[in-house]
């Protein structure tokens, strides 16, 4: 049966001759895969060998890789508040467009997500736009104020699968002891955009050779790994469980690898830009490259691809923030922070596997099994049972990033006419074909 024909999510389908790809369990194989209704009901290699039986819907893979959807963990919806921005209809429709199953969003909405009401009001809007699947992350201090702890325990109860103040850090080494002693109760994680804010305060880049030639205000490395190094000091103190936020310099790299080896429970992440990009891209004051935290060195690029070689770095999130236009065609000052990243997160992880950093089941697993695994989410994973949440692409197929197809509603891409390879062909959510299929 043709590729293009749609699985309707009804009784059972048949995904056959697919590479099948789950980290969780190990596998990269030829085989097939079957759903019934909204789970998974078998894989395997054998699977259907002798043809799929009758009743039951056959869809041909063509030898491209069949993998759990996507699960991006580090997602601005811009609703409610700055719908102009982006809604979650419109991420939804970026995020199946680049594969991603799973999103989760950030608390810094208008209003903030620090109420269960603003948990119910994500899972709600959600239901009703029926695309990507979204969790919500809710805040670690009331309106992301830095002072007073947020109901941790009642709003996991409503479904927060971790707690942050998103894009500001959590600044008072006294709350930050607080939150993780009180998370910790809960077993909830905490989640810190590690940036000392004193230090960071007036820079707008990278601070170095590029931002004195520029004339612009700099944002120093040790911002980041001065808050790592206290946070894991912390950790150890109380017992919590802490995940450091999109990465992007060599020595928070190095202080997480150490705290890893004793054995520390910290997790992190970072994005496409911190290990596809380098400070150039700024260029000559180009806005859509100003992003937080910026875009570092080369040498730090080159340090954040071998943390996620070595398993430092657990997972790749999009950080997809967008920016209209009026907050971003403006003095690289003035700018907002922020670029998207929804529909270029499987092709720009992918130049990892095509420039022989990392395997492809390997970025697969920092893209799915891990981010699922950090927030214990039912994601990531082709095991029999689970929710039928897949991906089916093709690695080397080429296409260039351009404004005119992207579908946020903001289009503040720092990848711009790169070319790229690698495409989400069709994407499945709980047996339903929501992108690829006429």
């Amino acid at each position: 049966m043709a590729l293009n024909q749609a699985a309707n999510g009804h009784g059972r389908v048949a995904y056959v001759n697919a590479r099948l790809i789950d980290p969780a369990s190990n596998l990269d194989a030829p085989g097939a895969l079957l759903t019934e209704g909204e789970a998974i009901a078998d894989l395997g290699p054998r699977l259907f060998n002798d043809g799929v039986p009758a009743g039951i819907e056959a869809i041909d893979a063509n030898g491209l890789c069949l993998a759990p959807g996507l699960v991006d963990i580090r997602v601005q919806l811009r609703e409610p508040g700055e719908e102009h921005k982006e809604t979650i209809a419109t991420a939804g429709a970026a995020a199946i467009a680049g594969g991603i199953t799973s999103m989760v969003c950030l608390p810094n909405t208008e209003p903030v997500i620090d109420n269960v009401a603003g948990i119910e009001f994500i899972a709600r809007r959600a239901r009703e736009v029926k695309r990507a699947k979204v969790y919500a992350y809710a805040a670690a201090t009331k309106e992301l104020a830095g002072k007073d702890i947020t109901e941790i325990g009642l709003l996991s109860e409503a479904g927060a699968v971790a707690f942050t103040d998103g894009v500001r850090a959590i600044a008072s080494a006294r709350v930050m002891r607080r939150a993780l002693s009180y998370a910790s109760a809960f077993g909830a994680l905490i989640v810190q955009h590690p940036e000392e804010p004193a230090l960071a305060d007036t820079g707008v880049m990278n601070e170095g050779e590029i931002a004195t030639r520029l004339g612009l205000s700099g944002i120093p490395t040790c911002a980041e790994a001065m808050m790592v190094a206290r946070d894991l000091r912390l950790v150890e103190l109380t017992g919590g469980r802490y995940h450091v936020a999109h990465v992007s310099t060599a020595e928070a790299v190095e202080l997480i690898r150490r705290a890893k080896a004793r054995g520390i429970a910290v997790t992190c992440d970072t994005a496409p830009p911190y290990f596809a990009l380098n400070e150039l891209a700024v260029g000559d004051y180009r806005t859509f490259a100003k992003l937080s935290p910026p875009l570092r060195s080369d040498d730090d690029r080159r340090a954040i691809i071998a943390g996620l070689r070595d398993g430092t770095i657990d997972a790749i999130a999009s950080d997809h923030a967008p920016q209209d236009q009026d907050s971003k065609r403006l003095p690289f000052v003035h700018a907002e922070y922020g670029g998207i990243g929804l529909e270029t997160l499987l092709a720009l992880s992918l130049e990892l596997y095509h420039n022989n950093h990392l395997t492809l089941p390997e970025v697969i697993r920092r893209l799915t099994e891990a981010p699922a695994r950090i927030l214990g989410l039912k994601a990531g994973s082709l095991a029999k049972g689970r929710p039928a949440d897949l991906l089916l692409f093709d690695p080397a197929r080429p296409w260039v990033i351009e404004e005119s197809a992207i579908r946020s509603k903001s289009k503040n891409t720092p990848f711009e006419r790169r070319p790229v390879q690698g495409m989400a062909v069709r994407t499945v959510i709980d047996g339903r074909t929501v992108h690829g299929a006429a």
